[in-house]
């Protein structure tokens, strides 16, 4: 078995992370997938990185580099997600890592990421990855 970690930047690599990513999202589709995260690229510099096994992606990380005037530079991950058929063999942690190398290779001072309250079984590896909660993040719908 060979573990890869690589970025998802051409329309093939980005479509093959479609699958495990709408585990996450599943209101996306397929169809507007590959649009959708080359305008995101474009305009928000959002980055995709894609853990394959034997050259099938099992996890997928979204994210982008920001400066916040509290904390200056940080990697903020807008999506990560493990293939749901192999949970739990450490691929989101590999994300994770390569994140956190990343972050400390470009500067940032931290990695952020918002999680659902209701998302527990994430809440407990994220706090064994080393994150903490420090803040409500507020939102309201405009009409």
């Amino acid at each position: 078995m060979t573990i890869s970690i690589a970025y998802a930047e051409t329309d093939d690599e980005i479509a093959a992370t479609f699958e495990v990513m709408q585990q996450l999202r599943p209101h996306l589709e397929q169809t507007r997938y590959v649009p959708m995260i080359r305008s995101l690229m474009a305009s928000d510099g959002l980055r995709l990185l894609a853990l394959l096994e034997d050259g099938v992606v099992r996890a997928v990380a979204s994210y982008r580099v920001m400066n916040m005037l509290y904390c200056g530079s940080l990697v903020y991950i807008d999506d990560l997600v493990a293939d749901e058929r192999v949970r739990s063999r450490g691929y989101g942690a590999k994300l994770i890592s390569k994140l956190k190398d990343e972050g400390r290779a470009l500067g940032c001072s931290e990695i952020q990421l918002i999680s659902r309250t209701t998302r527990e079984q994430a809440h407990r590896f994220y706090f064994r990855e080393g994150f903490g909660i420090e803040c409500f993040h507020f939102r309201t719908k405009l009409q």
